[in-house]
């Protein structure tokens, strides 16, 4: 694997409120409309000469041919200066090629207008490397998931509003298809207010970035681009698990290209509607795509999510198929019927979209937090040349699709969903146990209000011993989905070799331990646990050899140290919080058998700093019960103060008694909660204690004795009783 030679500091690296990372949001915000503006500016010029699909696929081709062309200049700028400095030339060539892009409106050239169009596809294709590869650079890894999802939502959806910003120039300048007018009389003062006000925004927020390092200062220009783009192919094919999410990124590339384009013959042939009213069907595919955008990076939370990928896949699965039905069923000479299938539409094109963000962006998280940092742009630059040869393969398959086939959009929409099928059927296969963990983790989320501190504690790369506290059966699977990594288990043989469990625990690579086989099978089971640690995995070992029958900290065992053996792995201390009282903890006598306390049942889990090379058990031990300590002196800012509890109490139990006494006398919440509030009326009236800090009120033992008690617990005073 690569080293890195200029590394970026983690100091450095910041959260998503940072000056860096906003003004490269902005950046690709303003650029992406842009772009898609002058495209979608350039196609309504072009029909005016040639046919819809030939304007479309040309559009499209031309845009993206640079993408195949520029990757390994692409990928050489970005490794060899900083990143900051390619995306600052970028936006300053965006102004330039507007300023082009118009003189040939202005002179009624359409083939110019075109290679306008491919000359913003450069641009595009140079900004590209530098863009994705600064997110590691910029940004902390456990916030690098979110800040893909909001940068993905950004590209999106500022893809749908330059294409309405496009057709709306296009109106403005005076496009008509119906009474064609020569090119050269269009009024381009709306494109040339709104393209330059947008590139200039775009180099003013670009400046807004700080300044990164170069990755590869000695990287020299490669005189034969091919050869160039061959060995960055090659190097991406080698590691098979960045090629694998290459190809998936591709794929997604592939389908919303024929999806932009199909969206429009869909509309206007299937539904009947009119150019003005396809823009609201693209519209909603782009903000169900920044909503699934959005969504990823939230469920992935501080780490990279993997298994939400088969998700997204289902899917863009059904949605397909139930689009394809919408449009095979509408009868366009009734109103009533293209109504109702157009409102449908919507709503089906938002689930494909929020199912295609779903799938993307854990792809591109992925592939950015795992390519070495020396080589990111040359890796990057080559999963883009994977990308936009399926999206400009997309474009031609759609021309023969509609001008060849004559297949109507309906069938394009199920042919789409039917692709997508065995790639969900692949990436379940290939990861299984992502899919698994991602599944768990929503229901353990649904279930339980989790809270994670110290999660940067775990090492990014390399092996490490957990050791946990254990409190209930699912604590491995607690640990597991707040894992950013996988971590094997070390688990008795009796309790993972049932028939029921046995697949899931081999697919988890957990470790069982033979205790009851003598003293050889012990041996063998913990020198098993140590090459998994030398290997560069995650091991956790719950040392107290069973779940506490106290909900307290039990003696340590001492097989952990015969793991830690011979490998300079550190240690990391690890507590579970809160669980003693769920249904799968041993409070009450009994495992199971009781209904939860609260709901979502509170967990809270922290992994402290590193050991390095602990002395003894009792070490591990102590640093373990010392996040326990801190876990409950945090638990103290979220318990309800008492006076708080009993107002609340009373509110949800109006008429429940509440208190009684030997005399008989008795109150329910409603007349607790009337004669509380009433006495404090008395006593601010009274201006009782006014002056003082401390009022004495003495209280004979009877029921009514407690109304004076609550009123004060609000104020500043409080009773001596």
């Amino acid at each position: 694997m690569d080293t890195v030679s200029t590394p970026v500091a983690k100091t450095q690296r910041q959260g998503l409120r940072s000056q860096s990372y906003i003004g490269l949001w902005l950046t690709q915000f303003l650029g992406t409309i842009n772009d898609n503006a002058f495209r979608w500016l350039a196609v309504p010029i072009g029909k005016m000469v040639y046919d819809e699909s030939t304007a479309l696929s040309l559009g499209l081709a031309c845009f993206t041919i640079p993408y195949l062309l520029f990757a390994t200049p692409a990928a050489y700028l970005a490794d060899r200066y900083s990143k900051r400095t390619v995306i600052i030339g970028c936006k300053i060539a965006e102004l330039v090629i507007m300023a082009i892009g118009l003189v040939c409106i202005w002179f009624g050239s359409i083939t110019g207008l075109f290679a306008v169009v491919f000359l913003m596809g450069t641009q595009s294709a140079l900004f590209y490397p530098s863009k994705f590869g600064s997110l590691p650079e910029m940004l902390k890894s456990e916030k690098l998931s979110k800040g893909n999802g909001l940068l993905g939502m950004a590209t999106i959806v500022a893809a749908a509003i330059g294409f309405v910003v496009g057709m709306g120039i296009a109106d403005r300048m005076g496009v008509d298809h119906t009474n064609p007018v020569p090119v050269e009389s269009l009024d381009i003062f709306p494109a040339a207010v709104v393209l330059f006000s947008l590139a200039a925004l775009g180099l003013i927020s670009s400046l807004f970035i700080k300044k990164l390092p170069a990755a590869d200062p000695e990287r020299v220009l490669p005189l034969n681009p091919v050869a160039d783009t061959y060995q960055s192919l090659n190097q991406l094919w080698k590691t098979k698990v960045l090629f694998r999410t290459a190809l998936g990124i591709s794929f997604f590339w592939f389908l919303a290209s024929l999806a932009q384009l199909n969206i429009d013959a869909y509309g206007t042939i299937q539904l009947q509607l009119d150019q003005q009213a396809v823009g609201p069907l693209l519209a909603v595919l782009v903000i169900g795509v920044g909503i699934g955008s959005v969504l990823a990076g939230y469920w992935s939370g501080d780490h990279v999510e993997l298994g939400i990928a088969p998700l997204g896949a289902l899917g863009i699965v059904l949605s397909s198929i139930v689009l394809y039905s919408i449009g095979t069923l509408v009868d366009p000479s009734n109103a009533l019927s293209t109504s109702s299938a157009y409102r449908w539409s919507c709503v089906w094109l938002v689930v494909l979209g929020g199912a295609a963000g779903l799938f993307n962006i854990p792809l591109d998280s992925y592939l950015q937090h795992r390519s070495p940092d020396k080589s990111r742009g040359r890796i990057l630059a080559a999963a883009n040349f994977l990308c936009f040869t399926l999206t400009l393969a997309a474009s031609g398959i759609f021309w023969v699709l509609r001008e060849r086939l004559e297949l109507e959009p309906s069938t394009i929409f199920l042919l789409v969903g039917l692709a997508t099928l065995p790639v969900a059927i692949y990436i379940f296969v290939l990861l299984p146990n992502a899919t698994i963990r991602f599944a768990v983790w929503l229901v353990t989320h649904t279930i339980y209000k989790v809270r994670v501190w110290g999660r940067d504690n775990l090492p990014e790369r390399g092996g490490a011993l957990l050791v946990a506290n254990h409190v209930t059966w699912l604590d491995g699977i607690f640990l597991m989905v707040t894992s950013s990594r996988p971590i094997r288990m070390i688990a008795y043989e009796d309790y993972v070799t049932k028939p029921w469990i046995k697949w899931l625990a081999k697919l988890f690579g957990v470790i069982p331990i033979r205790a009851g086989s003598g003293p050889k099978a012990l041996i063998k089971s913990l020198q098993a646990a140590r090459e998994a640690i030398n290997n560069g995995e995650l091991v956790c070992i719950f040392a107290e050899g069973q779940l506490t029958r106290t909900g307290q900290l039990q003696e340590f065992q001492g097989g952990m140290m015969h793991v830690l053996k011979g490998t300079d792995a550190p240690v990391i201390p690890v507590y579970l919080d809160e669980l003693w009282g769920s249904i799968f903890s041993y409070r009450g006598g009994r495992f199971f058998w009781k209904f939860p306390m609260k709901f979502p049942y509170p967990l809270s889990i922290k992994f402290g700093k590193p050991l390095e090379k602990p002395d003894n058990v009792h070490q591990i031990r102590q640093a373990v019960q010392d996040l326990g300590v801190e876990l409950m002196e945090e638990r103290k800012s979220r318990i309800m103060v008492p006076v708080r509890a009993f107002l609340r109490q009373c509110r949800t139990s109006l008429f429940r008694r509440k208190i009684s006494d030997y005399s008989g006398a008795e109150a329910t919440g409603s007349r607790l909660l009337t004669g509380s509030l009433i006495f404090k009326r008395l006593f601010k009236r009274k201006e009782i204690g006014k002056c003082e800090k401390l009022v004495g009120v003495l209280l004979p033992p009877l029921s009514p004795a407690r109304l004076p008690t609550r009123p004060w617990r609000s104020n500043t005073m409080q009773p001596s009783t």
